[in-house]
Formats: C-alpha cells, sequence, structure tokens
C-alpha cells in the first residue's frame, strides 16, 4: 500500500472511530488504532463543522440563540453517537464512586451511568450551550471549527502522554509513545486558532489546565487512560474553551 492510500485509510478508521459518518469498509491490512491516531483532530474538523451547521440552521429558521446553541449540541452528539459523553459519564463516575484503582476501572467499564455522570453529563452541556448561547451571532463557523479540532488534540496528548491502564480496551488499542503523530493536528489547530482570532488564543490556556487536571487525577487514580478518560478529556477541554470564549468575547 502507498504512503497515501495508507493515510487515507487511517483517517477514514479514524472517522469510524470518532464519528457516526459511514465510511465505507477498510481493505486488508487495515491500519492500526494507533497508527490512525494522528487523525483524531482532523475527524474533529468534520464534526465542528455539523455542529456549526446546527447552529446555523437554526438560527436560519429563526431560532433564539439558545435554540440555536442546543441544535449545535444536538448535532455533535448525533455525529458522534455520543461517544465522548459516554466516556465523560463512566469516567465521572468511576473517579466518584471508586474505592481504589481496580474499584474505579470496575465502575468505569459497567455501562450503567449513576449519580457522578449525571451530574458531569448535565453540568458540562449546560456550561457549553449557554456559553455558545452568550456568543450569539459572533460564534461563528471559526471557533467551532477550532475547539473541535483543539479538544481531540489535546485528548491525543493525553493518549501519548499517558500510559494506558488497562492490559485492553480502546485507551491501550489506540495508545503510543511517539510524539510525531501530535504534528498534523498541532498545524492544522494552529491554522484555525489563528483564524479564529486572539480570543482563542486565549482560550487555549484553561484548556490545557483543564487536560492538565484531567490526565493528573487519571494517573493518581487509576494509573493512566483509559477510552473513558480520553473522551472526557475530549469533552472538558472542549466545554473550557467555549466558557473562556464567553468570558472574554
Amino acid at each position: 500500500m502507498s504512503a497515501l492510500r495508507q493515510r487515507v485509510a487511517e483517517l477514514r478508521l479514524a472517522l469510524m472511530l470518532l464519528t457516526r459518518l459511514p465510511s465505507g469498509q477498510l481493505a486488508e491490512p487495515a491500519p492500526s488504532l494507533a497508527a490512525a491516531r494522528w487523525a483524531y483532530p482532523l475527524a474533529g474538523l468534520v464534526v465542528g463543522l455539523g455542529t456549526w451547521a446546527g447552529f446555523a440552521l437554526m438560527l436560519a429558521l429563526g431560532g433564539t440563540p439558545g435554540m440555536a446553541a442546543l441544535a449545535a449540541l444536538l448535532a455533535g452528539a448525533l455525529l458522534t453517537g455520543g461517544l465522548h459523553h459516554d466516556g465523560l459519564a463512566d469516567f465521572a463516575d468511576g473517579i466518584g464512586g471508586g474505592r481504589d484503582r481496580a474499584h474505579c476501572l470496575e465502575i468505569m467499564r459497567d455501562s450503567r451511568i449513576g449519580s457522578y455522570g449525571v451530574l458531569a453529563l448535565v453540568l458540562v452541556l449546560a456550561l457549553m450551550g449557554t456559553s455558545i448561547a452568550a456568543l450569539g451571532d459572533r460564534a461563528t463557523i471559526a471557533p467551532f471549527l477550532a475547539l473541535a479540532c483543539a479538544s481531540r488534540l489535546f485528548m491525543l496528548g493525553a493518549m501519548t502522554w499517558l500510559p494506558p491502564a488497562r492490559a485492553d480496551g480502546l485507551g491501550h488499542s489506540a495508545a503510543g509513545s511517539g510524539a510525531r503523530a501530535l504534528l498534523p493536528g498541532l498545524a492544522l489547530c494552529a491554522l484555525l486558532i489563528l483564524f479564529a482570532g486572539p480570543a482563542m488564543v486565549a482560550a487555549l490556556a484553561p484548556m490545557a489546565l483543564i487536560v492538565f487536571t484531567t490526565a493528573r487525577l487519571a494517573r493518581r487514580r487509576i494509573g493512566g487512560q483509559t477510552g473513558d478518560v480520553l473522551g472526557a478529556v475530549q469533552l472538558l477541554t472542549e466545554c473550557g474553551g467555549w466558557v473562556a470564549l464567553a468570558l472574554m468575547l
């Protein structure tokens, strides 16, 4: 397989993993999840475009900024299949209710959602939605694209720097130690952030603080990252970015 076809296959695999968009079937030999991790921020570009489309469509139909913000959140959940939402809920349940490392991991693997997970989802989505609504028509396509890509780049950073907490699962399968996988996402995010303006540059600081705090908590409580940790990082950093923009603009 040529290098270009390999990269395209990896991008398609990233879309299959992080979105519910139809991406066809991969020819054998299919790339590994670890090989495709560089493309996660690019998959965010598609999700960001879809969330902005939901927001803009609701405004065009005469909806209020609050209605448009809810439409954006709905579009994001539909495009991702609630993948990161599920990760945040499981992470909150495990960290909030676990007695020790093994118990935290056991709770996080349980498909049922508990009180900590419900609270985390409600509060994070409420903060994100009210922040988007507060921006109103200032929420152009630029921040939607930049935050969707940057939050997945932070997720990729957590995956790169934290060891897998389990010997199986998504976090283990997609893990990799090579920082070169960050470079395509860094280049894409740099362009999008410059396009979004100075406020977006400033919003990176709270996003970085969130991923640092979340990663440190995950390492201390469960010894590293899992798919749930990565989902939590994505959603928390995206929320933090929207809150920061709403406070600055």
